[in-house]
């Protein structure tokens, strides 16, 4: 019964998320209609007359009715073309992919980083409030909330690269000294692990380490504040008192039951933490010279580049949307409700 039941919840799930995506699709395309600037005014140089710019204009399709290019568009999505960047000249599916597994990178180990530290600091804090393990996750959550991220970055560059002289020159994912290992995964670490070459594998995660640094002290912060709070409130709950009033073992007590029903709320903030910090990073990334898909969203809208930045949300929308349904699955899965449907 609740496997039926946990099988029904996922696949509505996935019905939901169709029309999500078909407005995703509608909105991003009006909304970079809607962005100041003509990109074929840039892409024709400014040296261009209003002749080449309107011929320019016909070329990409610009000067026909809004309707005809969104059909256009939809029919170019349906045969994966999302067409060509206006500043590089190269497809946008080929700098997606190729940027896209930069900021995944960065974003996985950071918010591993955060979760390595706030989930132990939440869960400390919350079985011993009022202590100084309480003052510290409080005051570890003010300032992770408080310090902008790009003030984080340039002070860990200055105390640990120019100061120390500990971390790698912040320029890029890979110091000049090393070649990109093969592309399996996109991921320079484990590629490199996987081709067995130690000493670039060890180049990557050098570079990683201050940004990934530097992003999963600000994410940390709503992990470790849920975690004491959900925590703190399962503490409180009957089945705690009645389990503890039994004689069952403290352990047992705080990580078979208070644990596994406290993980609900968690995991919600770990999926909207982890899309939060795909989505803005981009600061990290200027900082560090590191070449995500943020950095690339900038730099199209600067110049109203509208394939660049239709196919920037089009695909964070996909990776939302694939997030939040890995999220029901593991809800539906470690929810213990579900369990009382047997």
């Amino acid at each position: 019964m609740a496997t039926m039941l946990r099988t029904r919840l996922i696949a509505w799930r996935v019905v939901q998320a169709v029309p999500v995506l078909v407005g995703i699709v509608i909105v991003s395309f009006l909304l970079t209609r809607a962005l100041p600037g003509d990109p074929a005014a840039y892409f024709a140089g400014p040296a261009a007359n209003a002749e080449s710019i309107q011929q320019i204009r016909v070329s990409m399709g610009l000067d026909r009715p809004l309707p005809l290019q969104f059909i256009s568009y939809v029919q170019d999505l349906f045969r994966g073309d999302l067409g060509t960047a206006i500043s590089t000249g190269q497809p946008v599916i080929h700098e997606l992919t190729t940027r896209l597994p930069a900021s995944l990178e960065l974003t996985g180990v950071a918010l591993l980083f955060s979760m390595i530290i706030a989930l132990p600091l939440g869960i400390l804090a919350a079985t011993r409030p009022n202590t100084w393990v309480d003052h510290l996750c409080r005051a570890v959550v003010t300032a992770g909330v408080s310090l902008p991220t790009f003030f984080t970055g340039l002070a860990l560059i200055y105390v640990f690269y120019y100061l120390l002289g500990w971390a790698p020159s912040p320029m890029g994912r890979l110091d000049f000294l090393y070649l990109s290992p093969p592309k399996v995964t996109g991921f320079y670490v484990i590629d490199a692990l996987i081709d067995r070459d130690l000493e670039t594998a060890w180049g990557a995660l050098s570079q990683l380490l201050l940004p990934a640094i530097t992003l999963g002290l600000f994410t940390l912060a709503p992990i470790a504040r849920m975690t004491r709070a959900a925590m703190l409130q399962t503490l409180e709950s009957e089945f705690i008192r009645t389990a503890r009033a039994a004689g069952l073992p403290r352990r047992k007590v705080l990580f078979t039951y208070a644990l596994r029903n406290a993980i609900l709320p968690v995991i919600t903030t770990l999926g909207m933490v982890f899309s939060f910090a795909l989505g803005a990073n981009v600061l990290v990334e200027q900082v560090f010279s590191w070449p995500g898909i943020g950095s690339y969203a900038v730099e199209a809208l600067v110049v109203s580049d509208y394939a660049s930045v239709q196919g920037f949300v089009l695909t964070m929308a996909l990776l939302f949307v694939a997030l939040n349904l890995l999220i029901d699955v593991i809800y539906t899965l470690v929810d213990p409700r579900l369990n009382t449907q047997e």
